[in-house]
Parts: structure tokens; sequence; C-alpha cells
């Protein structure tokens, strides 16, 4: 049960971020029946394409395909088109992040699904948008997402080769836009006639807002920084160091002027305060590496505990770096509901980022096996007998 629960998704999609947007509505107790080819998902098969055991969990799937049906259907055939297009017909909302080009040749497009079912929210989910040059070119979220918008640029420092985004970044930011344009389109759906409409997101428009501030700035002051190496920031308080141990942490002085006292005492560096070069953000701005360095050596002469404990004495705010290890035991990841178990197992996956009061989850059904659920769907449809 959830807030969705009554709704029926259909999704079409393959890959990341069509099935992201599926595994979230699920969680929220959408009905999500997931429309594969007979061979299935390829992302079915990451693990195994990728060089691993078949034995190897496939945990990626299960992040994005956890608590949907599955209907294998073959719509190269024409009665299995007829099939699907029943389905929609008892569908509130189709999802889709497959190209358009394949949409149209399926008879998908969005202008013949909606004059067929007017009622349809449909979700549409491209690399680059539904019109323009690049309609067409395949996307994935390290070219459309990371590249393209300016992201990938900006977060590489002097001329360092470009860092690619870690594996599905983009595609679950874009899920988080898609899903809450579904749940527009339906409240709107609700107040008005009962009439749906298209809910158009790509991975490109979403990087370019996720990169708001810096496309922003561009835009109206027609410059926009790069980014630079931790020695040359001219945000002192805002910047990562490194303790004796190794460990990495953040410091998160925004306001700085209001944040370097603390720093300053936790150091055991009260004086400077009063040296001229470090007296304010401006001053410590145009000596940054005079200062970058004192807090290098101030550091590196202690293990990270022993940062924080102090940091936490003299109200520094700070973040520690933390790997994916790291994050998976933290106390405050578990005890803010960052993961929940898949089924009656105890193997956990990563929650969806939104909890209602009134439908706590802590865990989420299995990801379905291909074809598991299409006697389930055709009983309740009355002449979907085709192609199945």
């Amino acid at each position: 049960m959830g807030p969705l629960t009554g709704v029926r998704v259909v999704e079409l999609g393959m890959w990341i971020a069509g099935p992201a947007t599926g595994a979230l509505l699920a969680d929220w107790g959408a009905e999500v029946c997931k429309i594969e080819s007979p061979t299935g998902d390829p992302f079915r098969h990451i693990m195994t394409s990728s060089g691993y055991a078949e034995d190897i969990p496939n945990a990626p799937f299960t992040l994005d395909n956890r608590g949907k049906l599955s209907v294998a259907l073959d719509l190269s055939q024409q009665d299995a088109r007829s099939s699907f297009d029943d389905l929609l017909g008892t569908a509130d909302v189709f999802l889709t992040n497959l190209r358009l080009n394949a949409l149209e040749r399926l008879g998908l497009a969005p202008d013949r699904v909606r004059e067929r079912h007017p009622h349809l929210v449909y979700s549409l989910i491209t690399g680059y948008g539904s019109t323009g040059p690049d309609r067409d070119r395949p996307g994935y979220d390290a070219g459309a997402f990371g590249a393209r918008t300016g992201i990938v640029h900006q977060m590489r420092s002097g001329e360092a080769p470009p860092v690619a985004l870690p594996l599905g970044f983009g595609d679950h930011v874009v899920a988080l836009a898609a899903c809450a344009g579904i749940c527009a389109a339906l409240v709107q759906r609700t107040r008005g006639d009962g009439t749906g409409q298209l809910v158009e997101t790509s991975l490109f428009r979403t990087g370019i807002y996720a990169l708001g501030w810096d496309n922003a700035v561009q835009l109206m002051l027609g410059k926009v920084p790069r980014a630079t190496e931790r020695t040359e920031t001219p945000t002192p308080m805002f910047n990562c160091y490194r303790a004796a141990d190794g460990h990495w942490f953040w410091l998160l002085g925004v306001e700085a002027d209001r944040h370097f006292p603390g720093v300053a005492t936790a150091i055991d560096r009260p004086e400077l305060l009063d040296d001229e070069r470090f007296a304010t953000a401006k001053a410590r701005r145009r000596n940054r590496q005079a200062i970058i360095a004192i807090l290098d050596d101030a550091f590196a002469a202690a293990p990270f505990a022993h940062w924080a404990e102090l940091f936490e004495t003299n109200d520094v705010w700070w973040a520690k770096v933390q790997s994916p290890a790291e994050v998976a035991a933290d106390p405050q990841a578990l005890d803010a509901g960052a993961f929940v178990t898949v089924g009656e197992t105890d193997v956990r996956t990563v929650a969806t980022p939104v909890d209602f009061s009134d439908h706590p989850r802590k865990s989420v059904a299995a990801p379905p096996l291909l074809g598991a659920h299409n006697d389930h769907i055709w009983s309740g449809i009355d002449g979907g007998h085709g192609g199945r």
C-alpha cells in the first residue's frame, strides 16, 4: 500500500531512466506492469555482459525493478500490439524511455496513443528531448546528462581530463523529475475532466537544471568560473581537507566569516583571527594559498576522529567524504531509512528518497522474473488474448 495505490502504470522501457521511474512509482504503491521483449530487458543481463559470473546478484536491476509485474510481449507482432493497446486502456500512466523513432514504428508515438486513450498520463523520457536535431540521438546519462550539459566540464579542475559520473547517476535524477511530473499530471486529471496529458522530461534538460546555478550564472553574467584545484579554491572555508589517517572531509563554511573562528579554535591557531591576511572572507580569498597550506598542515597532524570531536565542540560545519562501504554502515543512513530489505530476505537495497507518514516502508518486493505475470495481467483484460 502507498499513496499511489490504485494507479496502474504500464512501463515500456529498458536500462535505467524509465525503469528507475517505474520503481519509484511502485514503491509509492502503484501497480507497475513492466513490458519486456521475449528476451527481456537487457538490464537483466548487465552483470554477465560486464564479465561477472552468472551467480553474482544483479543489484542494479533489483534497485530499479523491484515490486513490478513483468509481462513478456513481442511488440513486433500485430496481435501483440493489439493486446498492448488493450492494456493501455486499463492504465492510468504510460511510462516509456524508448527513443521516439522506435515508438513511432510501434504506433506508440504520444499523439497516436493519446488519441486512442485520452485518459492516459503519457510520461516520455528521452535523451535530448522530442524536438530539435538530436531528438533521436542515443543518450545515456554519461552523454546527455553529464557531458552535454556542462556538469562534467564544471567538475574537472584545470586541464585535467573529464571524469565520468558514477553509473546511473543522471538516470536516477531524471527519474525523480519524471515522477514529479507524473504525480502532478495525475492531480490535474483528477481535478479536471479526467483527461491526461503528455509529461516529458529528458536527461539533457534535467542535467541543465541540475547544474542550474552555473548555467543561470552563464545566462545572466556571460561567464561562470571553472572548478579549480583545491589548493586554489577562492573559498578555503568550503573546501576538502585530509586528516593524518588519510580520511578526507569537507569544511562547510559557506558563511565564511561566521565559521572561520570555530576552525581557528579547533586547530588551536587563534592568532589567525587577528592576521590581516585572513581577517575577512575577502582577505582569505586573496590569500587562499597561504590559509589552505596552514589548514593542510594542521589537519595532517592528527587523525580524523580527533578533528571530528573538535569540530563538534567548536561548532564547525563539516562532512566526512565516505565510500559506499562506509555509507552502507553509516548509523545516520540506517536510522534515516536509507535502505530497505528485498522481500523476506535480509538482502538490502537502496530505499526511495521520499517517506510518507501514513505508508512507512521497510521492505520492497523482489524484481519479477521475465513474463511472470502474463496470465495475471491478461486474465483481467477482455480481448487481450493475442501475441503472448
